[in-house]
């Protein structure tokens, strides 16, 4: 792959000015240099958390439903 395939595109997103100046006050001593770092920092915190919950709210991956499904189809009580 070349260098140029390896780079990530980025895109523009409007924030109100006065969001701008809380994530500004937010950000003193955090050490990120711009809004574009802190603010994409927290979405993928955000996601991250997000998409995690979704994992946990699944009872049970597929293979175990398989599992329990074929067990409880081994015990008689489904078809």
């Amino acid at each position: 792959m070349t260098e140029e395939n390896n780079k990530v595109k980025y895109t523009t997103v409007s924030i109100p000015k006065p969001l701008v100046k809380k994530i500004k006050e937010r950000m003193k001593g955090t050490g990120f240099s711009s809004v574009s770092s802190y603010v994409t920092y927290v979405l993928r915190q955000v996601l991250s958390s997000i998409e995690e919950e979704e994992k946990s709210n699944q009872a049970f991956t597929k293979e175990e439903e398989e599992m329990v499904k074929k067990r409880l189809r081994d015990l008689g009580y489904i078809d």
